[in-house]
């Protein structure tokens, strides 16, 4: 018997309405921000009143890392799915570098857009832009467009980096055709400007290592360039005009939408919006560490706002572990006082011992997250799998290769796990650490970079070789255990060894 279209109608409609919608997802990353950055993890002298309530409604993850210990690789590695390793270049990429990431390469928006989604990116890129450099007067590409996002408003790289400018989608915004925008390593023949050499005692903020070059609102940065009057903006203004952008997106959108906010607040040179001038009293990084807080609530009061809040999946996790004097001198040494940005942990960003790579994680989906917290071994480069898995869309062959689906540990479901180990590296991969367990393989190339890092925990005097540390009983990775355990030792070298060799087909 045939049903009348009428009946149809509404069976369809009952069937349509019994499929539950999926879910946005905004995905914070926080620049700098370290393990114990935030009052549920032990902060002192900053408050993070809004990250505590989103930790406290969803779940906290206390091993979750960044895949490496410098925000290009680990940016790199969320958006591919893949060691930055396998690719060379993916340090910290200069402000003039080519797009890091090749058009057609299967990426997390690029994924979430098969499932349907729109997907911007906000905030920070810093994985170079064009081929075989950006064309800074005309388009950027490829870039964010090339890689799977629908929008991009970027600052291009790090703003302790020239050019101070903002991307809008594939060209620098506000840029006036008749002053172009140019980028040097050394100032070119027939140009002068002041630097933070020349004009030292004029600058607001003083360099203490390196960042002596062009100045920009009274700060000098690494690198040279000139032009481009008009579109060059205010530091302090960053986060307001970030979040104005998260705004008039997330108005624009009828369907699910995934948003990566890409905050750059802890990253030298800190200065946040005057407003949050004795926010801490840390000095301008406890500011700054305010800020985030604050653009963090913000975001939650947009999807209130949108009626959106219900059925929005956020995630918030950091590039890589702390660091307080990264090359500018605000303090942040001196007025750090007793808080342990990197929480129990030794080292800090630059570094593979844990207060280079584990830090803060936070799930938050209200009705589908139960509040809790969890061990379980997750990282940023697991992000592609997990993702791809909620939004419904099978990873084709040889993508992502290193990403693991995570998706159960994430959501707290019953017998959830995270993955079975995880390889984290140093900026170029020099320097890499195996975690499997208890166990953690350091093999060691080269000394580590301690300059600007500063932890509470001594830390260890290890050699150029292998370390073995075990992580339950000497968390501050104090005690080289090689010797004593050659079988863990030669396990974890084979699986090293094996994950080296891996390379997509």
């Amino acid at each position: 018997m045939r049903c009348s279209p009428i009946i149809l109608s509404f069976l369809l409609s009952i069937s349509i309405e019994a499929q539950p919608a999926k879910p946005n997802i905004v995905l914070i990353m926080a620049d700098d921000l370290g393990y114990g950055d935030i009052g549920v993890q032990g902060a002192k002298g900053v408050k993070t009143p809004r990250i505590d309530a989103l930790a406290m409604a969803g779940r906290r993850f206390t091993q979750a890392h960044s895949s490496a210990s410098t925000c290009t690789p680990t940016r790199f590695s969320l958006l591919t799915g893949r060691y930055a390793l396998r690719q060379k270049g993916t340090g910290v990429a200069p402000p003039d570098g080519p797009c890091l990431i090749a058009p057609g390469t299967v990426t997390l928006p690029s994924l979430l857009k098969q499932g349907g989604y729109a997907t911007a990116v906000i905030g920070k890129w810093h994985l170079g832009l064009g081929s075989p450099r950006p064309d800074w007067s005309g388009e950027l590409k490829p870039g964010p467009l090339e890689l799977g996002f629908d929008h991009a408003f970027l600052l291009p790289t790090t703003n302790d980096r020239v050019p101070q400018v903002l991307v809008l989608d594939r060209r620098v915004q506000h840029l006036d055709p008749a002053d172009p925008l140019w980028l040097a390593e050394r100032l070119p023949a027939g140009q002068q400007q002041p630097t933070g050499l020349t004009a030292r005692a004029s600058l607001k903020m003083d360099w203490s290592h390196g960042h002596n070059q062009t100045i920009h609102n009274g700060v000098s940065r690494i690198g040279f360039y000139g032009g481009a009057s008009k579109a060059r903006f205010r530091d302090e203004d960053l986060a307001d005009q970030w979040m104005q952008r998260c705004e008039s997106w997330i108005a624009a959108q009828r369907g699910p939408f995934f948003l990566l906010f890409a905050s750059h607040d802890l990253h030298v040179p800190r200065l946040p919006h005057e407003r949050f001038k004795a926010a801490s009293t840390l000095g301008p990084r406890g500011n700054s560490i305010a800020q985030l807080d604050w653009c963090v609530g913000r975001l939650q009061e947009i999807l209130q706002h949108r009626g959106q809040q219900a059925n929005t999946l956020i995630l918030l996790c950091s590039d890589n572990g702390p660091v307080l004097d990264d090359g500018y001198r605000d303090d942040a040494v001196q007025r750090n006082g007793g808080h342990r940005p990197a929480g129990p942990f030794s080292g800090g960003k630059y570094t593979v011992w844990e207060g280079g790579t584990r830090t803060p994680f936070i799930a938050h989906w209200p009705g589908r997250i139960k509040p809790g917290v969890s061990d379980a071994l997750i990282c940023t480069i697991d992000l592609p799998a997990s993702m791809a898995a909620l939004a419904g869309v099978p990873l084709p062959k040889g993508a992502c290769s290193d990403s693991v689906n995570v998706l159960s540990a994430l959501l707290g479901e019953p017998q959830a796990h995270g993955r079975d180990h995880l390889l984290t590296q140093d900026n170029n991969g020099n320097t890499l650490a195996l975690r499997k367990g208890r166990w953690k393989l350091i093999r060691r190339k080269a000394a580590f970079k301690t300059q600007a890092v500063i932890s509470p925990v001594p830390l260890p005097d290890q050699p150029i070789g292998l370390i073995l540390h075990d992580l339950i009983a000497d968390p501050t990775e104090q005690q080289n255990l090689a010797t004593q355990n050659p079988e863990v030792v030669r396990e974890l070298s084979t699986l090293m060894d094996q994950i080296l060799r891996e390379q997509e087909p």
